[in-house]
């Protein structure tokens, strides 16, 4: 088959479209022909080598990187139900990678049937970042009169999270980085999409809202525009965390004294929280398909075929994509 492969840590470039062994699926594994697999931000901190304290382990080289895949199951290990031949499925691989290749295998207790209707590269969007999306979801708890501000509102889980507000009937400001993503912002239905890029956005999120406060925000970016959300809180307003993508300038900083000062909570909604929650994994991962085929979700992808996947590294780095990053073979 043919695979990405990473030989050493460091830049995009890194990443090789090499002719690899084809894997065999062991007892109870299913293998994958792969039609669609999905890139993370955390791909690539593992890529460049400055991935650290997290859940994920440093994976010994080479390394075929991924742990998102969708496609049609094509052999099964002994003892796995032959009944899965010829389906249609999406996995998360977990801590094992192996998802920019042609061929995957997992574990049959760990892969999912696609729903009627559900293409594969929205299944890749929804496997990993939906289930993301949902967690965060059950922790910010909609309301319809919540005004609520969404960071990074074109990318993979901000796109969902407008959505998801959109639907629940509140008022959404979406902050998105150049004109094009504003719009897209725009598209989705938010009530106002702002550009963050400009010096004044905070000013322009204030113009829009009139005499009204954020109740709620939604910071997955970190750094100075996370600060900037929390600031544009009212007072009891909600701030959620799920990471810091702007990894240079490290997550949100807040104080005991932020929240004494005009009455906020703020919550992490992943990590531990995510991890160890009643159901685990899996059924935030049903929920999130579930979602995308009822169309009550419509993720956003952006495709690079397989071997340009430093390419679409690099373009995720720079934040050049808008939805979820997915490699096509």
């Amino acid at each position: 088959m043919r695979a990405i492969r990473l030989h050493a840590f460091g830049p995009a470039e890194n990443l090789r479209y090499e002719e690899v062994e084809d894997p065999s699926p062991a007892a109870g594994q299913l293998r994958i022909a792969v039609r669609a697999a999905g890139v993370h931000l955390v791909d690539t901190a593992i890529r460049a080598g400055v991935y650290h304290g997290g859940p994920i382990p440093a994976p010994d080289l080479p390394t075929i990187p991924g742990r998102e895949v969708a496609g049609v199951v094509d052999a099964v290990g002994e003892g796995a139900d032959p009944g899965w031949l010829g389906k249609r499925v999406v996995t998360h691989l977990g801590m094992v990678p192996g998802g920019y290749a042609e061929l995957a295998v997992r574990d049959a207790g760990s892969v999912h049937e696609l729903p009627d209707g559900l293409g594969y590269e929205a299944a890749i969007a929804m496997i990993g970042t939906g289930r993301t999306t949902m967690g965060i979801l059950d922790v910010a708890a909609f309301a319809s009169d919540d005004v609520v501000l969404v960071t990074a509102a074109a990318g993979g889980i901000g796109n969902l999270l407008v959505q998801a507000a959109v639907g629940a009937g509140a008022t959404v400001v979406g902050l998105a980085g150049g004109a094009a993503k504003v719009e897209r912002v725009r598209r989705l239905g938010a009530t106002h999409a702002v550009d963050y890029t400009a010096p004044d956005w905070r000013e322009a999120v204030r113009a829009a809202l009139g005499d009204r406060e954020a109740t709620v925000a939604l910071d997955g970016v970190g750094g100075t525009l996370g600060r900037g959300a929390m600031e544009l809180l009212g007072i009891g307003g909600r701030l959620v965390l799920f990471g810091w993508a702007d990894s240079a300038d490290g997550p949100t900083e807040i104080t005991t004294e932020d929240l004494y000062a005009r009455g906020l909570t703020a919550s992490v909604a992943v990590g531990p929280r995510i991890l160890n929650r009643p159901g685990g994994l899996r059924s935030l991962e049903e929920r999130a398909l579930a979602a995308a085929a009822t169309g009550a979700l419509v993720p956003l992808t952006q495709s690079f075929p397989l071997k340009d996947a430093a390419a679409a590294h690099a373009a995720l780095e720079t934040r050049a994509t808008m939805g979820k990053v997915v490699l096509v073979p």
